[in-house]
């Protein structure tokens, strides 16, 4: 067992193993409101999201937005917002997580485009802050507390 992973196991952090998509991304699997999907790991997303054709898939109850949402070369995007779900990424599990929603089909385009699967959405710094995250790229480990 490495040391880093010694280390935070015995801090209280929960393990998860991620992969990496034909497109270099990282990739895992989280559960919204019990519901399973698959998503990017974006450290640069400031908040996590779901695609908007995945309200209904995971329960969601978004409500329109003022804020424009901007990535992946797509800008200006209309987004709701769905507040008060829970999210659980292994055996790590927090509630009250709010989450954007919005179009993400150039999202999948891109991954389409490159052989990759499509996901339900972008796991982002919110919940990497709220889970005071380390990611291990070597062994693509995310450890969340």
């Amino acid at each position: 067992m490495s040391s880093l992973r010694r280390f935070l196991t015995e801090k209280g952090y929960q393990r998860t193993k991620l992969k990496t998509t034909a497109t270099n991304h990282l990739e895992l699997v989280a559960s919204i409101n019990n519901i399973e999907g698959n998503f990017i790991l974006d450290t640069g997303a400031s908040s996590s999201c779901i695609g908007r054709e995945m309200v209904e898939y995971f329960d969601l109850f978004a409500e329109d937005s003022d804020v424009k949402a901007a990535g992946a070369g797509a800008t200006n995007m209309l987004t709701q917002v769905s507040t008060k779900n829970t999210v659980a990424i292994n055996n790590w599990k927090k509630k009250k997580i709010d989450l954007v929603v919005f179009d993400l089909s150039h999202v999948n385009q891109a991954l389409t485009d490159h052989k990759a699967e499509k996901v339900h959405g972008i796991i982002g710094a919110d919940i990497l802050k709220k889970g005071k995250a380390v990611i291990d790229y070597k062994t693509k480990t995310l450890y969340l507390k």
